[in-house]
């Protein structure tokens, strides 16, 4: 009777240990689970939108409407004493003001990527530290109101005579 109880609690052990040993080695061998262990302590944060004013020779050529998502990790956001909301918009505005001109609408498909790390790395480096972890585009438009009177081709640069 001894010997099938002990059996029985051998069994028992190496079926316990077996199971954990494969749960274990399943979870570090698969790359899904790593990928999100990566992720798990960013936090999205966004913008509000802002309006960036195209101006040259004195005239107003329209808005630029801008609104970013950032990333942070979640526990340095909650240790910040000043929210990085802030500078992000501060620097996206610094940023687009004074690469926007008439021909700003013409912007390139890199000049977005550029656009984006310039801002992180700028509001790192006033931060002194990595917190930012990447900036992403939420919205990107150019917007000519109604009020504003509208260049010629030839004030553009558009003529056919160039």
């Amino acid at each position: 009777m001894f010997k099938v109880l002990l059996t029985g609690i051998w069994i028992c052990g190496v079926t316990l240990f077996a199971g954990y040993a494969t749960a274990l080695w399943k979870t570090q061998n698969d790359p899904m689970m790593q990928k999100e262990a990566h992720l798990e302590g960013l936090d999205y944060q966004k913008t509000q939108p802002i309006n960036v004013p195209v101006l040259e020779d004195g005239q107003i050529y329209g808005y630029i409407i801008a609104q970013f998502v950032f990333t942070i990790d979640a526990d340095t956001l909650d240790k910040l004493a000043v929210p990085p909301h802030a500078f992000v918009v501060d620097e996206a505005f610094r940023l687009i003001y004074s690469r926007a001109d008439k021909h700003f609408a013409q912007l390139q498909r890199t000049e977005l990527k550029d656009i984006t790390e310039e801002i992180k790395a700028k509001v790192n480096a006033r931060f002194g530290v990595g917190i930012i972890q990447d900036v992403l585009v939420q919205e990107f438009a150019f917007h000519i109101p109604r009020d504003v009177e509208q260049p010629t081709d030839d004030e553009r640069g558009l003529s056919d005579n160039s």
